[in-house]
């Protein structure tokens, strides 16, 4: 029988094994946590909110579920992984949907584009627009997989604690073309515009620009072809609740509403946090799945930080925010599909007032989330649940968003029923907003970034905040903010990493 097999939680009075306290319960810090306990260490996480999952928390109002944050989960064995390392199935706690197709994407002239996985789907609609451009995507798709099997196979999980790591991977991602853009490689291979939307929105669900991203972020097209998009039965939440649960039966403390004022250290090594109630508990291994840029500028004393000072953690290019509106109606609207991309006219030049002039647009590109396609329990019977993100500039363009941000929900809600939704204004029974300034004061990200330091080239891998503190030891990063990045699989991986930092300083 394997380790893994043979796990058994060792009770909470006998444990001798080192203390580890992971700040934050986020996907990182769940994953992180599960791995730690694997490795033998007594671990405690701590939640600064009343329920867990970070950004992946609930909201139910009146009769319907809210996943508040992500909703695409792709790479599931990232999941499973983590029942299996425990002895669990993931099968008993969670269940994953797959979902078909995975966008439907919706341009301002009326026409739509199903991104599916199924290929020869996909070619008969990319013919349909431009018959020259199947044989670009093919090449492109081939393109794709090769930045995958570096950029995902051989470095996702993997440390870049020193620059040797870095200059290892220049010439195969110099071979990759990974100085160009997203949008930049895309079309070279791709004519029509509707068409290079369609393969290049996808680095905004990592927080990035597709004309400024580096196009190893292309990875996270095959990875959805690889392993296709699936949603969880009872929605995100259902799998936050499903490790939680997990973790109380491997023995893991899992404390909510107690935030952590500050990491404490000692001769430069971390020794344990206080949270903001006054309680002081040491720790041999401090994980934080917080912001690092939070972590470096107000959890940290300056004297402890040889080179994340203040002036360099705000010389950091924050991604941009999100506006958020959820909603529910009355009216059910089948035609819809489960994810929906709804791409304004202009496209560079909003993703220039979002990422460069910080301003925010008159005109907008929605994602728009219907999981009632999927799991009609999310919603009261007869009634559809929805939300719908907008990616708005982060806190840095000085938007009011207390006296904004209702009219602009309503400039969405009218642009949806003119296009989408008909009626939707009259069928809502409920509705409320997360802004910029819900993740920069209640999620504690600076400038109220939604993914952590932009994926641009020079902040990502080697460049990005290292997983393994470079000012404090025994101190580790997991989440969006370090590498390899936002989106699920991402911050999954960043525990992997963590993993192995911890596995080799034995």
């Amino acid at each position: 029988m394997s380790a893994a097999l043979a796990f058994e939680p060792v009770p909470a009075a006998v444990r001798r094994g080192p203390r580890a306290v992971v700040i934050g319960s986020g996907f990182g810090g769940l994953a992180a946590a599960v791995r730690l306990r694997r490795l033998g260490y007594d671990v405690e996480l701590l939640e600064a909110l009343d329920q867990p999952g970070g950004r992946a928390r609930v909201f139910t109002r009146d009769g319907f579920t809210f996943d508040a944050g992500p909703t695409v989960i792709t790479a599931p064995y990232l999941l499973a992984e983590l029942f299996e390392l425990v002895g669990r199935s993931m099968r008993d706690y969670v269940e994953l949907v797959p979902v078909d197709p995975f966008y439907r994407v919706r341009f301002h002239d009326g026409r739509h584009f199903d991104y599916v996985g199924d290929e020869e789907r996909l070619l008969a609609q990319i013919a349909a627009f431009e018959p020259r451009d199947v044989d670009g995507y093919l090449r492109l798709a081939r393109h794709a997989r090769e930045i995958f099997e570096i950029g995902y196979d051989q470095l996702a999980d993997r440390p870049f604690g020193n620059l040797r790591d870095m200059l290892r991977v220049v010439p195969a991602m110099a071979r990759l073309q990974s100085w160009r853009s997203v949008y930049g490689l895309v079309s070279r291979y791709i004519r029509d515009e509707s068409l290079r939307r369609v393969f290049t929105f996808e680095p905004l669900l990592v927080g990035g620009n597709p004309f400024e991203t580096s196009s190893i972020y292309l990875l996270i097209h095959w990875l959805e072809r690889k392993w296709g998009v699936h949603f969880a039965r009872g929605g995100t939440g259902a799998i936050v609740a499903g490790l939680v649960r997990l973790l109380e039966e491997i023995g893991v403390r899992v404390r909510l509403a107690t935030p952590v004022e500050s990491i404490e250290t000692r001769d430069g090594r971390a020794i344990g946090v206080r949270t903001v109630g006054g309680e002081r508990i040491a720790a041999d291994v401090v994980v934080s799945n917080a912001d690092p840029s939070y972590v470096y500028t107000h959890m940290l004393p300056r004297d402890a930080r040889r080179r994340h000072s203040d002036a360099r953690v705000a010389r950091v290019r924050q991604s941009m925010s999100l506006f958020v509106g959820y909603f529910g109606t009355a009216t059910q609207y089948p035609e819809l599909a489960h994810h929906t991309i709804v791409l304004g006219e202009r496209y560079r030049g909003l993703l220039d007032d979002v990422f460069r002039r910080r301003v925010l647009a008159r005109d907008f590109s929605l994602y728009l989330h219907a999981p009632t396609r999927t799991d009609p329990s999310m919603a009261p019977a007869g009634h559809e649940a929805f939300y719908v993100l907008s990616p708005v500039p982060n806190t840095r363009g000085g938007v009011d968003w207390a006296r904004e941000g209702d009219a602009y929900f309503d400039r969405i809600l009218e642009h949806l029923e003119r296009t989408l939704l008909p009626g939707v204004r009259d069928a809502i029974t409920t509705r409320f907003t997360m802004t910029p300034h819900d993740f920069e004061h209640t999620l504690r990200s600076v400038d109220g970034a939604a993914f952590g330091p932009e994926p641009i080239l020079t902040q990502s891998a080697w460049f990005r905040y290292h997983n393994a503190s470079d000012d404090v030891r025994g101190l580790y990063f997991v989440g969006a903010g370090t590498h390899p990045g936002g989106g699920v699989p991402g911050v999954l991986n960043s525990a992997k990493v963590l993993e192995r930092l911890l596995t080799a300083a034995v």
